[in-house]
């Protein structure tokens, strides 16, 4: 790497040190005397009135738990995420610090990978809306239809969501093992758009309702950090239109109702069998599904309740209905993310960067790393696929 990728000028070092700082949780007095220096002359450095010696560089780059070589490449990108997620009240728990660290690690490696292979992000956003007065759920409902025909679904079932919110709306999309608890967390920043990051270990039909929770921050608190955990109480209307969004995005409610139509045809009660085949139709849980028929008014309030009580409705009764069709529903998702794997594997190529900076940057270890360059490798075929520029 060449000499001018490490010239930033002393507001720019300065910028990425107080960053750097803040996301390691560390106050100015306790980052100083880590690193041996004075409280002032770290407050100079950070607005970038003095600049750093080397050997000061080095020393804050260790105590913040980096490596001065990527606290001063040009490419280097530092974003704020975990310091926001710490001011919201739930963030006391480790679990979700770590999950905001992973997210705001998982961001820069994007976004510096970006920068290394001279690639433009591009962000497709529906206007922001604002919640306004009034019934929060029907807004939701309202909003959520509303972006299904900006982005010409239809009433149609979303078969893969997080593609959708990749590829179509440009949110930078992120699956990793998380605490149990924590579902998906959700950011914003101004330089780097809008971040979703979502609890890999969990099932798929629990993924997606997360996905789609954090899709209803996305679109009417875009600028709020958010985490999604289990349990959590709706206590505020921003939760609950959320919830309410999530809810109609993935079953909205025409559609629900004729698929409801035509699996119950015939019948005279509601069965497992038939909760089964709409919430597999549809890619969401079975309480999902049950509670959103509630809502329609096309089963009473309480029938998720009265299932509870009797037995419920297993994954053993789902896989005699579905069949070889239920194949991944259960298991966990490996760890992945597209278009972030994609640009490594296309850094590696051009030998940008190392199998170990891979390695750090997509948070995988090396056996995984390995795998994916064998298989980028072997998705190499000859010049008839070539990709011309």
């Amino acid at each position: 790497m060449n000499k001018a990728n490490y010239e930033l000028s002393p507001s720019q070092l300065g910028d990425r040190l107080k960053v750097a700082r803040e996301t390691a949780n560390m106050t100015q007095d306790a980052a100083a005397k880590a690193a041996g220096l004075a409280r002032t002359t770290l407050v100079s450095i950070e607005k970038g009135q003095r600049s750093a010696r080397l050997e000061e560089i080095q020393t804050l780059s260790q105590v913040y738990g980096l490596s001065a070589n990527a606290l001063m490449r040009r490419e280097s990108v530092f974003v704020d995420l975990v310091p926001r997620f710490r001011s919201l009240p739930e963030t006391a728990d480790s679990g979700i610090e770590q999950a905001a660290r992973m997210l705001n690690d998982l961001v820069r490696a994007e976004v510096e990978l970006e920068n290394i292979l001279g690639i433009q992000k591009t962000f497709n956003y529906p206007a922001e809306k604002t919640i306004l007065p009034g019934d929060v759920r029907k807004q939701a409902e309202h909003d959520a239809q509303n972006l299904r025909n900006w982005l010409g679904l239809g009433e149609g079932p979303v078969h893969n969501l997080f593609s959708l919110l990749e590829l179509q709306l440009g949110v930078r999309v992120y699956s990793r093992k998380l605490a149990p608890k924590v579902s998906g967390l959700f950011a914003y920043d101004d330089a780097v758009g809008a971040c979703i990051l979502i609890n890999s270990s969990h099932r798929k039909d629990r993924r997606t309702q997360t996905g789609g929770h954090e899709l209803g921050h996305f679109i009417a608190t875009r600028r709020q950090p958010e985490v999604y955990q289990d349990a959590k109480f709706e206590n505020s209307r921003e939760e609950r239109y959320a919830i309410a969004f999530g809810g109609a995005f993935l079953t909205p409610a025409r559609a629900v109702m004729e698929k409801f139509k035509e699996v119950t045809t015939g019948s005279t009660h509601l069965t497992r069998r038939h909760i089964i085949l709409l919430s597999n139709f549809f890619g969401v849980s079975r309480q999902a599904m049950v509670m959103r028929l509630e809502e329609l008014a096309l089963t009473k309030k309480g029938t998720w309740d009265w299932f509870m009580d009797n037995g419920g409705i297993t994954d053993e009764q789902a896989q005699q209905v579905l069949g070889s069709a239920v194949s991944d529903s259960f298991q966990p998702e490996v760890a992945q993310s597209s278009r972030l794997f994609l640009l490594a594997i296309e850094a590696w190529k051009k030998d940008l960067i190392s199998e170990g900076q891979m390695s750090e940057m997509l948070k995988i270890d090396r056996e995984k790393v390995r795998e994916l360059l064998e298989e980028a490798e072997e998705d190499e075929v000859n010049d008839l696929f070539k990709l011309s520029h």
